[in-house]
């Protein structure tokens, strides 16, 4: 277990804590732990680059983390009455979809790899900030009651923006995709197979 592979543990560790700090109002506690998720998230990512610490491992559990940090605080959120529960609803219905077709696609045998658009990076960037700019708020009172609504309303239209996007690349997939030819039978080999031994046959 290498030093970016515990750093993205960490933050997988982090979700209940956080899911525990916004419950009880804890908001400044659950704000600077959402900034240490989200430092060990560029520490991780850093490191594995500079020292060449990239591992099978990391590879899955680095967007697993991500994503689970997300989700859970926009639900935690919106249980609150923090976050509205339409926006809730399309967070995790855009996830839910991307998962549920990649999981349709390689049940069809027309496995996928799914990239991250650019519609879907800053879509991923809106949700950070506007989980942090409510923290913040809910923790710090810093009277950015005016960024929060029109942030939330950018999140809400990249979020529904970007699970169209990744539909209507999923559909062009599938509709154009082609399995591997089948590997061709060595044709010298049979041919040599078939060609009689030259030789003296002992008698």
């Amino acid at each position: 277990m290498n030093i970016p592979n515990t750093l993205t543990l960490a933050r997988i560790i982090a979700v209940p804590l956080l899911v525990w700090l916004i419950i009880d109002q804890e908001m400044f506690a659950a704000f600077m732990v959402f900034v240490l998720a989200g430092l060990s998230d560029a520490a991780d990512g850093y490191l594995a680059k500079r020292y060449g610490w990239n591992t099978e491992l990391g590879a899955y559990l680095d967007p697993i983390a991500d994503k689970a940090l997300l989700v859970t605080i926009y639900v935690t959120l919106g249980l609150a009455g923090h976050l509205p529960v339409w926006l809730v609803i399309a967070v995790v219905s855009r996830d839910i979809l991307i998962v549920g077709a990649v999981l349709l696609a390689w049940m069809m045998s027309r496995p996928i790899n799914v990239k991250p658009l650019l519609i879907s990076k800053a879509n991923t960037c809106s949700q950070i900030a506007l989980a942090g700019v409510v923290l913040a708020e809910l923790g710090l009172g810093l009277g950015l009651d005016t960024l929060v609504w029109v942030l939330i309303w950018v999140t809400g239209t990249l979020t529904i923006l970007s699970a169209f996007a990744y539909f209507w690349a999923w559909l062009r997939h599938m509709a154009r995709y082609e399995p591997a030819p089948a590997p061709r039978p060595n044709r010298r080999k049979a041919r040599g197979a078939d060609a009689p031994r030259s030789g003296v046959r002992a008698s």
